[in-house]
C-alpha cells in the first residue's frame, strides 16, 4: 500500500494574520526591495510568498507522530514554526542569517534532507522564484512574455552566476564580493557612466532656466498641454486641453498657472504663486464629459478631440517649467526659446512598434496613438534612444576592466558563461532595466502630481491611459525621474537578492514545458484583469534593441508573445464566450501537464488575485480557476486569504472586506476517486466543515477573513470526489457547490445557539432581524418567551431599552463606559462580548487587557467569548452593519494577543482568577 504523503504547515494552520500585517507594512516601504529593479504588474508581497513557500515545504507536526507523539509535541512544534514565518514576513528581518538557517533547516528536515527546486511557470515579477531562492531551494521561474523572463534573470539567475564577484571597476572605493554587491557596485558605476556619456551627447537639449532673481537654475521638468482646434469657425486658434492648472497644492507653497488670452485668440501662461487659484470647472479645460475653449468658451466634444486626434492635429504649448531651487520646487513661467530648444527632429533609429487597442485599458489608441513612439516627444525619443545605444559602448568598456581584472573571456552570458564576456552582458542587463525603468518617467503620458511636487510616471496603474497636460522630465537633473535614480533604484534592488543557490529563468510556454521532479508555486494569469503583453510591449520595444545581442533568444520576437497569453482578453479570441474558453481550456491543459510530472508530495500552491465583478458579485475567473484546477485532477486541500490591504481599511471605507488574493494548496485526486451523490456530499460537507471551522477560528484568523479561508476545507470535499451527481442525473458545478459550502458555513456558525443563556440567545435573535433599530415592544415581548427571558430581565441586565413602547438593543458603543465584571451580577455572553468591543474600540488594548482577567472570573472559558465575537463579525457583515463588522474584527483579531497580556496582568496583580485564559 503506498504511504500517503505528509500533511504541510499550508493544509493546516498559517500565522494569517501575522502574514497580511507584513504584507500591508511592505507596501510603504521603497528602497532596496526587488520590485525596484523594473515595474511590472500584480506581483505578490514578499512577505506573503516568502511564508507560503515556507508553509507548503515544511510538515505539519501532525503528519510526524515518530517526532511529536502527543497533541501537546505537535501544538509545542507548530508553535515553533509558525514563530519562524512571523520572523520570515519581516523584511527588516531579510539578513538575519540564523533565522534563514533555521528556515533552511525545517525545510531540510521535511525533504529527506534534500532542499527542493521550487518552479513558477508563469514568474511575472519574480516574487515567487526569488523568495524559493531565499529560503535555499533552486528557483526555476519561466515565461512566455520576454519582459518577465528579463526581469527573473536580472533577480535569480545573473545574481546567482556571480555570487561573490568583486566589481570590476577600476577606482578606488567599495569593490564589495558579497553576494551581489559587487554586480551592484559596477551598476552604479556603469550607470554613471552612461549617464555622463549620453549627457555629453545631448546637454544641448536640455538648458537651464533663469528665476525670478536673474539666477540659473535646474530644470527638473517641463509641463506641457495638448491642444486642439478650437472648432468656433470665428476663432480657430489653438486651445490647451489642461486637466488642471495646478502645479502645487502644498499648503504655503501654492502656484498655479493662469492662461492670459490676447485680442488674436493667442493665448500666453504665468505661473501665480498664491492660495486662490482655479476651483470647480475653472481647475482645468477637459474632463470625462469634454473641454472647453480659454479663448471663447466654445464645448468641445471627446469624440471632436478624439476626431482631431486620430487626424493627428494635436498640438502641444509649453504652459510652465518646474526648477530646482535653494528650499524647493520652483515654478517659473514658460519662454519661447524654451520650447524652440524642445522641437528637435525624431531620431531615425528609434525603437517603435503597434499599439493594441483595449478599451478601458489602453486609451490611448483612442486617440490616433498607435505606435509607441507617438507616446513620446521628440525630445524624450531622442534622450531616450541615445541612452539605448550607449549601452552597447558601455558594455565593450565594463568587458574591457573585466579582462583587466583578470577575469577570462568565457562564454557569452546566454550560453552559461561566467567569464568577462558574460560579466559585461550581465551588466548591460541591468543598464537597459534602468534606461526601461526611465522610460516610465519620459512619455508624454507622464504628469505632475501637484500635492507630492514630483512626476507621476505613465503606469500608475495597469494600463496606458490619455494625458492631457504632461510633463517633461529632465533626465539629467538630480531630482524627480531623473536617469541616476533609476540605475540607484536598480542596484539597491540588487544588493538586496540572496543570490544563492544557483538559479535559472527561461523563456517558455506553461502549456507545454517540463515539469519533472520540481515544486510548484505560481501565481497565474487573473482571466481579464491585466493584459501583461499589450502593457509589456512598452518596455519590450526599448529593451529588444538594447539586448539583442547579449539575450538573443528572449528578444527574439518583435513584440511580446500574445496568441498564446493565458488571459480572457475578448478582443484576440472572438468576443467574451471565446475568451472564457481560450482561458478556461488553457488552465486545465497547463494543470493537467503539471499534475502528469510534478513532485506530488508536496502540495501545489497557486495564487489567485480576487475581485468582486460579474453578475452575481464574483469574478468569473474565480470559478475559472477552480474549474480548471478540478477538471485537471486536483483536489484543493487549502484556500488561505491573503492580501496587501488592511481590512480595518477596507470595512471603514464601507467595500467589501475580502482579501487581494486567495491561495490554494492542492494535492492530484486519485485516479480512482469516487463518485457520490448530492445527499452524501452536503452529509460529508456538514460533519467536516464545522471542525475545520473551528480550528480555523483557534488559528488565530481574523473573522474578515474566516469565509474564504473555509472555502478551502468546503471546496475540499468537492473537489475530492470524481463527480457529484443529483437526483436528474446532472453534475453539481463549483458555482452550485460554492453556494452550499456558504450556506453550510452560515449555518455551522450558528449552531451553537442552543448553548447560549437565555439573554444571549435573544440579543442575537434580535440583532439578526433588527440590528439596533428601535421596534415595537410587544416584539420584545414575544422573542424574549421564546428565548426564556423577559425584557425586563434584559434591561436588568443592562444590554436592552424599552421606552415608551420602543425596545432596541445597546450598541457597543453604549456599552463602553465604566463596568466592573466582578460586581456585575448580571454578566452574559453577550454583554462580556459586546463590552468588550466597545472598550477596545473607544481605550484600546490596556483597558481590554484589564476587563479580560476580571471577565474570566465569570466564563469557565474565554473561547466563548472568541467565538460570539466571529459569530458576531458574521452577522454584521451579513447585515451591511459595516462599522460594527469593524469593531468586532478588530477585537477578534487582537484576541490572541490580549489573552496573552491579560494572563500577565492578572498574574501581576494577583487576581486569582479562576477561569482559563486561552493562550
Amino acid at each position: 500500500m503506498t504511504t500517503p504523503p505528509r500533511k504541510k504547515l499550508i493544509e493546516t494552520s498559517i500565522p494569517l494574520t501575522d502574514i497580511n500585517a507584513e504584507s500591508v507594512r511592505e507596501k510603504s516601504l521603497r528602497h532596496g526591495l526587488p520590485s525596484t529593479l523594473h515595474l511590472y504588474w500584480a506581483r505578490r508581497p514578499l512577505a506573503t510568498t516568502r511564508t507560503i513557500l515556507f508553509a507548503q515545504l515544511v510538515d505539519d507536526p501532525s503528519s510526524r507522530p515518530d517526532l511529536f507523539p502527543t497533541e501537546e509535541d505537535q501544538r509545542r512544534e507548530r508553535t515553533r514554526l509558525h514563530g519562524i514565518m512571523k520572523r520570515l514576513a519581516s523584511w527588516d528581518n531579510i539578513h538575519d542569517a540564523e533565522l534563514y538557517r533555521d528556515a533552511r533547516q525545517a525545510i531540510l528536515d521535511s525533504n529527506d534532507g534534500v532542499e527542493p527546486a521550487v518552479l513558477d511557470p508563469f514568474a511575472g515579477g519574480g516574487a515567487i522564484p526569488l523568495e524559493a531562492q531565499r529560503l535555499g531551494c533552486e528557483a526555476h521561474a519561466s515565461d512566455l512574455n520576454p519582459l518577465a523572463v528579463i526581469i527573473n534573470k536580472a533577480l535569480i539567475e545573473i545574481p546567482s552566476r556571480f555570487c561573490g564577484t568583486p566589481s570590476v571597476h577600476p577606482t578606488e572605493g567599495v569593490r564589495t564580493s558579497d553576494g551581489a554587491g559587487g554586480l551592484a557596485d559596477d551598476i552604479r558605476y556603469y550607470g554613471t557612466l552612461l549617464r555622463d556619456t549620453a549627457y555629453n551627447k545631448l546637454k544641448g537639449l536640455y538648458p537651464t532656466v533663469v528665476d525670478d532673481d536673474g539666477k540659473e537654475r535646474t530644470v527638473i521638468a517641463w509641463i506641457w498641454a495638448r491642444t486642439v482646434t478650437n472648432p468656433n469657425p470665428a476663432n480657430q486658434v489653438p486651445v490647451p486641453l489642461v486637466r488642471s492648472w495646478w502645479l502645487s497644492k502644498k499648503k504655503g507653497h501654492e502656484a498655479w498657472i493662469e492662461p492670459l488670452v490676447h485680442e488674436d485668440g493667442s493665448i500666453c501662461y504665468e505661473v501665480q504663486h498664491s492660495a486662490d487659484g482655479p476651483t470647480g470647472d475653472k481647475e482645468g479645460t477637459v474632463n470625462r464629459k469634454g473641454a472647453v475653449s480659454v479663448v471663447d468658451g466654445t464645448p468641445m466634444s471627446l469624440e471632436y478631440i478624439r476626431s482631431e486626434s486620430r487626424a493627428k492635429r494635436l498640438g502641444a504649448q509649453l504652459i510652465a517649467i518646474v526648477a530646482d531651487g535653494d528650499k524647493g520646487r520652483l515654478y517659473i513661467s514658460p519662454d519661447p526659446e524654451q520650447a524652440r530648444i524642445a522641437n528637435v527632429v525624431v531620431p531615425a533609429n528609434h525603437p517603435d512598434g503597434d499599439v493594441s487597442d483595449w478599451p478601458g485599458r489602453i486609451n490611448v489608441y483612442r486617440y490616433g496613438m498607435t505606435q509607441f513612439s507617438d507616446l513620446f516627444t521628440n525630445r524624450q525619443l531622442t534622450a531616450l534612444t541615445t541612452l539605448s545605444q550607449t549601452v552597447a559602448q558601455v558594455r565593450e568598456r565594463v568587458l574591457a576592466d573585466a579582462r583587466a581584472a583578470g577575469m577570462p573571456d568565457g562564454e557569452r552570458l546566454e550560453n552559461g558563461g561566467d567569464g568577462a564576456q558574460a560579466y559585461a552582458d550581465a551588466i548591460a542587463v541591468y543598464l537597459a532595466l534602468a534606461v526601461s525603468r526611465q522610460t516610465d518617467y519620459s512619455s508624454s503620458i507622464c504628469s505632475w502630481h501637484n500635492r507630492g511636487e514630483k512626476m507621476r510616471n505613465v503606469f500608475a496603474r495597469q494600463a496606458i491611459p490619455m494625458t492631457w497636460d504632461y510633463a517633461e522630465v529632465n533626465p539629467f537633473s538630480s531630482k524627480s525621474g531623473n536617469f541616476l535614480g533609476q540605475i540607484e533604484w536598480v542596484a539597491e534592488a540588487v544588493e538586496n537578492v540572496p543570490a544563492h543557490p544557483h538559479s535559472e529563468a527561461m523563456q517558455a510556454d506553461a502549456m507545454t514545458r517540463d515539469y519533472t521532479n520540481v515544486v510548484i508555486s505560481t501565481d497565474p494569469p487573473y482571466y481579464d484583469n491585466i493584459d501583461y503583453s499589450d502593457l509589456s510591449d512598452y518596455f519590450y520595444v526599448w529593451l529588444r534593441p538594447m539586448l539583442h545581442d547579449v539575450l538573443p533568444s528572449v528578444t527574439a520576437t518583435m513584440l511580446t508573445p500574445k496568441a498564446q497569453e493565458l488571459v480572457a482578453n475578448p478582443y484576440r479570441h472572438g468576443g467574451k464566450d471565446g475568451a472564457e474558453k481560450f482561458f478556461v481550456d488553457g488552465f486545465d491543459a497547463v494543470f493537467d501537464r503539471i499534475r502528469g510530472t510534478a513532485r506530488t508530495d508536496v502540495p501545489m500552491t497557486v495564487y489567485y488575485a480576487y475581485k468582486q465583478h460579474g453578475s452575481d458579485g464574483v469574478s468569473t475567473g474565480w470559478y475559472a480557476l477552480l474549474e480548471g484546477l478540478i477538471n485537471a485532477g486536483w483536489q484543493i486541500t487549502a484556500t488561505w486569504p491573503v492580501r496587501s490591504e488592511l481590512s480595518n481599511r477596507m470595512l471603514a471605507s464601507g467595500t467589501n472586506a475580502l482579501a487581494s488574493s486567495i491561495v490554494l494548496a492542492c494535492r492530484p485526486r486519485p485516479d480512482d476517486a469516487p463518485r457520490v451523490t448530492m445527499r452524501e456530499f452536503i452529509s460529508t460537507l456538514r460533519r467536516e466543515l464545522g471542525e475545520e471551522l473551528r480550528t480555523l477560528m483557534a488559528s488565530g484568523i481574523e473573522p474578515v477573513d474566516l469565509n474564504q479561508a473555509a472555502i478551502g476545507p468546503g471546496i475540499s470535499v468537492y473537489s475530492r470526489y470524481s463527480r457529484i451527481v443529483e437526483a436528474d442525473g446532472s453534475d453539481v458545478d463549483v458555482r452550485q457547490a460554492l453556494e452550499i459550502i456558504n450556506r453550510i458555513i452560515d449555518e455551522t456558525l450558528g449552531e451553537d445557539g442552543d448553548d447560549y443563556d437565555p439573554a444571549t440567545r435573544f440579543a442575537i435573535k434580535w440583532y439578526q432581524s433588527y440590528g439596533w433599530s428601535g421596534q415595537q415592544s410587544g416584539l420584545a415581548d414575544q422573542l424574549s418567551m421564546a428565548c426564556g427571558t423577559t425584557p425586563g430581565a434584559l434591561v436588568d441586565d443592562g444590554i436592552f431599552e424599552a421606552v415608551g413602547g420602543t425596545a432596541r438593543l445597546l450598541t457597543p458603543g453604549e456599552l463602553s463606559g465604566e463596568w466592573d465584571p466582578t460586581k456585575d451580577a448580571h454578566t452574559d455572553l453577550w454583554e462580556a462580548v459586546v463590552r468588550l468591543t466597545g472598550v477596545y474600540a473607544t481605550d484600546g488594548a490596556d483597558t481590554v487587557v484589564q476587563l479580560l482577567a476580571e471577565v474570566s472570573q465569570r466564563f469557565p472559558s474565554l473561547d466563548a467569548i472568541k467565538a460570539l465575537g466571529f459569530r458576531m463579525y458574521h452577522e454584521a457583515e451579513k447585515r451591511g452593519d459595516t462599522d460594527t463588522a469593524l469593531q468586532f474584527n478588530s477585537l477578534v483579531s487582537a484576541w490572541d494577543d490580549l489573552a496573552v497580556e491579560a494572563h500577565r496582568y492578572a498574574d501581576s496583580h494577583q487576581h486569582g482568577v479562576q477561569g482559563q485564559l486561552d493562550l
